[in-house]
């Protein structure tokens, strides 16, 4: 019988749980399931067990339960959602929402229990550098897998269903990431870093190579910019690319590292003269959408997913894959800063619908009604 609306429960695994907000996917599952809650439905959220000291059983209505891991760099992501899973599928949720195309063969553990679930796949991670090898393959594979085991694919941005559909023959609904407007922020949380309004270049994002951040660095240093570059971000563990580039000595380069407070971080986002973008693989970016939201004049790279994004290049300007291309869109933005100016009044706009939160929950909840029909 169809779940109705009242009684709908939703099991949602992937990603290292909630309230715990750290990267995409957990703003995701953050925003998602606090609207579903709204809207009646019972949401189940698997924890990463390590990462929760304290346990308690509901947190603003949403259900949380706390799963082991094998706590390794390369099995703790893959060991949660198993566990996951293996208890999602043994309880009474009428519908199962996984994140991230590595999950994609524990699908057939709910085919077997015959449990309706979708997927989102996120982006091209088999592409991703930081994956060589048997990393490589294996996400390849899983994603391949996912478009068998899963009852509905979810993708975030047109370019990645058209890369499912090329690649694997299986079709996938569109569902943008979310973001909201945002207020800005008084400077005064500049101050720890002597920083002032429009006097520095804004880069947000972990520091591993997909990112470019090292491409941006060097043509931005090409440069004759007097403004400064601050890279915010880093790597949760001990990496030699990471630091190579945390060694460039350049008074014009500022690494804040992680920053945490979100009155700090909106303040980088709101005051930057421009933010320069240099993600390369995956759909809608969590990082790029924050930068609309706050006004940001954006310098994208030039991939099909930016595009998109900025709506080929109605709310930022593109720039190639190499430092000089750089070096001139620095060199650009400052001798056209009236341009720059009218990009910052006008990037809230890009915020169009399909990146609005409650339109992405209802698109959510239209999935999780037809899965829990079958």
């Amino acid at each position: 019988m169809a779940a109705s609306e009242q009684k709908l429960k939703v099991a949602i695994m992937g990603a290292k749980g909630y309230p715990y907000v750290y990267g995409g996917y957990d703003t995701m599952i953050k925003e998602l399931g606090e609207r579903l809650v709204k809207k009646g439905v019972h949401v189940r959220v698997y924890n990463h067990r390590a990462l929760f000291p304290k346990r308690p059983r509901f947190v603003n209505g949403i259900e949380c339960i706390y799963t082991p891991a094998i706590e390794s760099k390369s099995l703790t992501q893959l060991t949660h959602t198993f566990f996951s899973m293996l208890h999602a599928c043994f309880s009474d949720v009428d519908v199962i929402l996984v994140v991230n195309s590595g999950n994609g063969p524990f699908g057939i553990i709910s085919k077997v229990f015959r449990k309706p679930t979708a997927i989102n796949v996120d982006g091209l991670e088999w592409l991703r550098p930081k994956w060589k090898g048997f990393g490589s393959k294996y996400f390849y594979w899983a994603s391949k897998m996912a478009t068998r085991f899963y009852d509905q694919i979810i993708n975030d941005s047109d370019e990645m269903r058209r890369v499912y559909l090329e690649l694997f023959n299986k079709d996938s609904k569109v569902i943008a990431y979310g973001a909201n407007p945002k207020e800005s922020v008084s400077q005064s949380y500049l101050e720890k870093w002597k920083l002032e309004s429009r006097t520095y270049f804004l880069i947000v994002g972990r520091l591993v190579p997909d990112n470019n951040a090292d491409l941006i660095i060097e043509g931005f240093l090409k440069s004759d910019s007097s403004k400064k570059l601050v890279i915010v971000g880093d790597v949760p563990f001990s990496d030699e690319w990471a630091t190579q580039l945390k060694n460039i000595q350049d008074p014009r380069l500022l690494f804040t590292g992680y920053v945490t407070d979100p009155n700090e971080l909106a303040a980088l986002y709101s005051h930057c003269f421009g933010y320069f973008h240099g993600h390369e693989f995956g759909g809608t970016n969590p990082a790029m959408l924050k930068a609309l939201g706050y006004g940001c004049a954006i310098l994208a790279l030039n991939t099909p997913f930016n595009q998109e994004m900025l709506q080929n290049g109605k709310h930022g300007w593109y720039f190639e894959k190499n430092a000089e291309s750089v070096r001139r869109i620095v060199a650009k933005a400052e001798s056209e800063s009236e341009k720059m100016e009218s990009l910052r009044k006008t990037a809230k706009d890009g915020l169009i619908q399909k990146y609005n939160w409650d339109y992405v929950t209802e698109q959510y909840l239209e999935v999780f009604r037809e899965l829990a029909r079958k």
